[in-house]
């Protein structure tokens, strides 16, 4: 008897495609932990600055456990990483160690505030703006749109976030240019020093997701059942909502993923730009002191994301289209 036999196919596929997602895992912390072993130069000369002597950085390798062969260290961070803890960071404040996990958890949360106050903005829009595009096809509207999008694909994001900058803090004090928030901001303070930086994502993701949109519903409107619909007479409006959308899910669900996973893991260069205290700022901040742990851990999260929400596209894609469970 195969293994699996009577099993749901889709909670098969489910555990199948999550198998997957940790192995993938698995490989992506050897190559986070590869990378940072083969940056050049000694940080901890770095950390402890170039008037240290032989002892003193010998003891500091000593400490952090450097003098031990790689494959121990990745073994001891890997097995801490799945209990939780990312270690201690090189950096100390006021002579006293700090863990990884302390640092990250309040930045952690200002990220996911970030991205679910765009995800919350870009979504609708930009599900509506490519069903009414898709719906009025060549029209003047889907000129302008397609227009608007193209300018804000091509346009990086240091770029829109000055412009934004320049026109909504500056010129038209509107928000603020820096998004300089914490535990005690108030929820509406908190919403109009993260504006800008949340449009900014905003303006750079919804071009992808409303063209994707435009693109499947469009593919689909071509197909013979949509042709049956229109003979029988149902409007357009009704085709688009009730017929095509619903079988258009799977490759919108697959962007809107990779969108969401972007307002995380590619926040950097805005949460720099706007001075926003994220796990984005972290890493580049934890970068310049050559903070080992902390680098590892903010990769090490950022990889988790885009692969957790990558199977969740994938799950909502098969559960929507089941013809996905038996590929050809």
């Amino acid at each position: 008897m195969s293994v699996g036999k009577g099993v749901n196919p889709l909670f098969r596929t489910v555990v199948r495609r999550l198998a997957l997602g940790v192995v993938t895992l698995l490989i992506v912390s050897i190559i986070i932990f590869s990378s940072v072993e083969l940056l050049p130069g000694d940080f901890a000369r770095a950390i402890l600055g170039q008037s240290a002597t032989e002892e003193t950085v010998a003891a500091f390798h000593k400490q952090i456990g450097i003098d031990r062969p790689a494959y121990e260290r990745y073994a001891e961070w890997i097995y801490g990483v799945v209990q939780g803890d990312f270690g201690d960071s090189y950096a100390s404040k006021g002579g006293h160690t700090r863990t990884v996990v302390s640092l990250i958890a309040p930045r952690l949360v200002n990220t996911l505030w970030l991205a679910a106050f765009a995800a919350v903005i870009a979504v609708p829009l930009a599900l509506g703006l490519g069903l009414l595009a898709a719906l009025y096809r060549n029209s003047l509207f889907d000129r302008i749109v397609n227009l608007v999008t193209l300018t804000s694909i091509s346009s990086p994001e240091f770029f829109l976030a000055y412009i934004l900058m320049l026109f909504f803090a500056v010129r038209i004090p509107i928000f603020y240019s820096l998004g300089t928030v914490d535990a005690e901001t108030p929820f509406d303070e908190r919403i109009l020093r993260t504006a800008l930086p949340a449009l900014t994502l905003v303006l750079v993701i919804v071009a992808h997701m409303m063209r994707m949109t435009r693109a499947a519903v469009i593919n689909l409107l071509s197909s013979p059942y949509i042709e049956m619909a229109r003979l029988k007479g149902v409007g357009p409006r009704a085709i688009v909502t009730h017929h095509a959308l619903p079988n258009a899910w799977a490759p919108i669900a697959n962007v809107i993923a990779l969108n969401l996973a972007y307002l995380v893991v590619g926040v950097v260069v805005v949460e720099v730009v706007f001075v926003y205290p994220g796990v984005g700022q972290l890493m580049v901040d934890a970068v310049s002191k050559r903070d080992i742990p902390v680098v590892q851990a903010c990769a090490i999260i950022f990889a988790a994301t885009y692969i957790l929400l990558n199977l969740l596209a994938d799950i909502v894609s098969i559960a929507t289209n089941p013809r996905l469970l038996h590929p050809r």
